[in-house]
């Protein structure tokens, strides 16, 4: 089985930055299918434009843009890439680069398909740092990577910690209808729960308010809309479930710190 090297992904490589034991690589994917391959970091790969298929021993991942896996070293997976332009971002981090930090990886083992919107915005802000390249980058992404990991770790003891029913129930209503107009009545009475015992105890379990939690995931869902390039921002707006254009860059520009034009003009330019 081919092992993979340092910076080496298969396609056209944009762009690649080393970083002290952290190498971060933009590639266009160009190649219709990746036989079985590991490679020698653990690393993040995020997809910032079009969709691929990622297959390992226990799941495939049907990737679009905005999707997040993480994968241990020496994990052993295959690609796919359906017809139209892919992009990714990666992140590899050498093992040398765990140690000198002390930070352990015992529960970060095999391939991880991210869900947390939490962590995908921080992936959106370690890759503007690539596009920033001055004097605090070096420094910028590396204290971005580390609040990523740890949050990482906190969301694995999270889930082997027993959570009640509801939490994976309202997670799944919220993912599928998070552009709707949800209202706290209609969801308490179709998770068979209390008004405020939701409202109290929402926060313990995704680590932000409910309303907050759906206008981060309304802006998870722009941030994938926008990497069509054809589709404007209105409609954008409008289809993620924003009042208005200006109601969305509101919020897209308190999560992410830019508004969408200027992250478009990141992606694209």
């Amino acid at each position: 089985m081919k092992q993979s090297q340092t910076g080496e992904f298969y396609g056209q490589t944009n762009k690649t930055i080393n970083l002290d034991g952290i190498t971060l690589t933009d590639t266009v994917y160009t190649l219709d299918k990746v036989d079985w391959h590991y490679h020698e970091n653990a690393y993040f790969t995020f997809i910032l434009q079009g969709n691929v298929i990622e297959g390992n021993k226990k799941e495939i991942y049907n990737c679009s843009a905005g999707d997040l896996l993480f994968h241990n070293w020496q994990e052993p997976h295959y690609n796919i890439k359906p017809e139209g332009f892919t992009r990714g971002f990666h992140i590899e981090i050498e093992k040398n680069w765990f140690d000198d930090l002390n930070f352990s990886t015992e529960n970060l083992q095999g391939s991880i398909n991210i869900s947390n919107p939490d962590l995908k915005f921080l992936l959106y802000k370690i890759f503007r740092e690539t596009k920033t390249d001055d004097a605090t980058t070096l420094v910028s992404i590396q204290s971005l990577l580390l609040e990523t990991l740890g949050k990482m770790l906190r969301d694995n003891r999270s889930e082997n910690n027993k959570k009640p029913t509801w939490v994976s129930e309202i997670n799944s209503i919220l993912n599928d209808q998070f552009s709707d107009q949800l209202s706290l009545d209609y969801l308490s009475k179709t998770l068979d729960i209390h008004p405020v015992h939701l409202s109290r105890d929402f926060s313990k379990y995704f680590h932000s308010g409910l309303g907050e939690y759906i206008r981060k995931l309304k802006v998870q869902r722009s941030l994938q809309m926008i990497s069509q390039e054809k589709l404007n921002l209105t409609t954008i707006a409008l289809d993620c479930g924003f009042s208005d254009q200006s109601h969305f860059t509101r919020c897209f520009k308190e999560i992410n710190g830019i508004t969408p034009s200027q992250y478009r003009k990141i992606l694209f330019g």
